[in-house]
């Protein structure tokens, strides 16, 4: 998947954009992690019990260059995308996904697309 302008969670009906503020010293605040290429990943549970119960992820990735980013939400081993708007777990999993973006965007790394 390439690193695109903006992103669409399954399920969801908001669009999400990189922030025109975006800084890397904010990613790294929040959690971010360098990969091997360069770019930033964060990986957080949206289970709303644990955060150490990873059966349903977000993965947000953003380009070194702060250019572009890729969001999926995806099983444990992040190899499957899952649509967390869907199952018995819904209702939590989409609150802890919601809360999780919207520090994102207090941060301003994300914002929805207008």
């Amino acid at each position: 998947m390439l690193f695109g302008k903006t992103m669409k969670i399954d399920g969801d009906t908001d669009t999400y954009e990189l922030h025109p503020n975006i800084k890397s010293y904010a990613l790294k605040d929040v959690g971010f992690q360098i990969s091997n290429a360069g770019n930033y990943v964060l990986e957080r549970s949206v289970d709303p019990t644990s955060p150490y119960n990873k059966n349903q992820m977000l993965r947000v990735t953003v380009a070194k260059d702060l250019s572009g980013f890729k969001m999926a939400t995806t099983n444990a081993s992040g190899n499957s995308r899952v649509n967390i708007f869907k199952g018995t777990h819904a209702e939590g999993n989409v609150e802890q996904y919601h809360f999780i973006l919207q520090n994102l965007i207090d941060r301003e790394i994300l914002q929805i697309k207008a």
